[in-house]
């Protein structure tokens, strides 16, 4: 019998066989840069979009309403108070600073995205995901648990390093972007904001507000991977022709069920940022001088604003019921 030919390696494949196709593939290797590569200019290009709508929602946070509500009716066909929308606040911006204006402190957000997907880019590599154990249907309700906890705390960890790294230039960004408050000028550049900060506050003056924002980031990956795991395990039957479907789509939607409920994580975070700083949206009326963040969350607790800035379409005004005749 003849001998078989030799197969032909695959179009495309990396050469030099399996142990070029593990190089090509090992952390650091050609496709893992290009990836890290694609994962910044992506990471910045979404930063750049979502910047005007970040924007309107920190203002917000501070309590800047510089437009007086309008009337309109609730779903029970009641009048209240509706404060200006996301589209009506940006169009305000446009009309005071320009259409440039809806990008203040957009440079130092996206060397702080860019610095965030970095760390995360190299703490896989220090710590591969190969080495990981998946979650696969065949594991038992132990088993899988356990894989769970692991990848979560691996996920815990990139994030964690991740924000400590880019949260000096997340503060940086929370200060330029609410001196539209007081029309101040204090930061004008990312340089000379750093050279400010570290001259008035010290080294600790970049890590205001990083408690929160950890706080939040650990408690939103450990309720939602765990939750999205036992919904699956428990709620959802094998025997259901849609279950893969369902599972695919289970943590996207306790994501954003999670990320309701740590909110008020991430408003006492950016509030700690730019609070006492020496500009207008940091002082009275709109915020006192917290001592510490626990301060910020119990003030905001006491006045029931926990989450203000939530939602930037639909934003009732506080007002008395008082204020409009009965119908």
């Amino acid at each position: 019998m003849a001998a078989a030919a030799p197969l032909r390696p695959a179009a495309g494949a990396p050469p030099g066989g399996p142990a070029g196709r593990e190089a090509a593939a090992a952390p650091g290797g050609p496709r893992a840069e290009g990836a890290e590569g694609l994962f910044v200019v992506l990471g910045a290009g979404l930063a750049a979009a979502s910047h005007p709508l970040l924007y309107v929602k920190l203002l917000v946070q501070v309590g800047h309403e510089p437009l007086p509500p309008t009337i309109g009716r609730n779903v029970l066909g009641r009048k209240v108070l509706y404060l200006p929308g996301f589209f009506t606040y940006a169009r305000h911006i446009v009309e005071v600073d320009g259409k440039r204006g809806l990008f203040r402190g957009l440079t130092p957000r996206l060397i702080s995205s860019t610095l965030s997907t970095i760390t995360r880019g190299s703490v896989k590599k220090a710590f591969p995901l190969e080495d990981m154990e998946h979650v696969s249907n065949k594991d038992d309700v132990k088993t899988s648990l356990r894989k769970v906890v692991k990848e979560t705390s691996h996920e815990m960890m990139m994030q964690c390093v991740s924000r400590v790294v880019s949260h000096p230039l997340h503060v940086i960004s929370m200060r330029c972007m609410v001196q539209f408050v007081g029309r101040e000028v204090k930061y004008s550049g990312v340089f000379s904001a750093i050279g400010r900060i570290f001259k008035e506050e010290g080294i600790l003056g970049f890590f205001v507000g990083l408690v929160p924002h950890i706080l939040g980031d650990v408690i939103f990956l450990w309720c939602c991977n765990l939750l999205a795991h036992f919904i699956n395990t428990y709620a959802v039957d094998d025997n259901f022709s849609q279950a893969s479907v369902i599972r695919s789509y289970t943590k996207f939607v306790m994501g954003i069920a999670v990320s309701m409920l740590t909110y008020p994580f991430l408003l006492v975070g950016d509030l700690m940022a730019v609070n006492n700083c020496g500009l207008r949206a940091g002082l009275p009326p709109y915020a006192p001088a917290f001592t510490s963040w626990i301060h910020c969350w119990r003030y905001l607790s006491a006045q029931g604003q926990l989450f203000r800035g939530s939602s930037l379409l639909f934003r009732r005004a506080p007002v008395p019921a008082t204020c409009f005749p009965i119908d």
